[in-house]
């Protein structure tokens, strides 16, 4: 359902979580677009997702989130296993916040994926948070 959403929308790519398709189905649908892979806190879906030529891997969550519910909790631990296994870009997320990102790209995180820190902030306008991030 992802990957069709995302080739009407003729986005970048597309997300996907261990409950949607797989990637061979989704690069049917939108090509040779991005496709990021969720792996929870598993190395052993990390090396799927590398294999099956994912373009990243996201690992989470790292801290407590209002966002969604946390099925699993993953640790910087994870993210230097999986930097040591690929070059695939790492991205690290849940409940990731000013006081807690540079933890986690001092451990391997490429990227960060934030949206509670940035969308209900009750102290900062999302635009005044990202440029705290900075």
């Amino acid at each position: 359902m992802i990957p069709i959403l995302s080739k009407k929308l003729n986005a970048d790519g597309c997300h996907l979580g261990q409950k949607d398709m797989d990637i061979k189905n989704a690069r049917k649908i939108i090509g040779n677009k991005i496709i990021g892979v969720t792996c929870h806190n598993s190395i052993r879906l990390a090396k799927t997702a590398i294999k099956e030529k994912a373009n990243y891997i996201a690992f989470g969550a790292f801290f407590s989130t209002t966002t969604k519910k946390v099925k699993f909790k993953a640790t910087t631990k994870i993210l230097n296993k999986a930097k040591k296994l690929t070059k695939v870009p790492i991205v690290a997320i849940g409940g990731i916040n000013f006081n807690n990102y540079k933890k986690l790209l001092l451990n391997n995180a490429n990227l960060l994926a934030i949206s509670g820190y940035v969308w209900n902030n009750k102290k900062y306008k999302p635009l005044e948070s990202i440029k705290k991030l900075k």
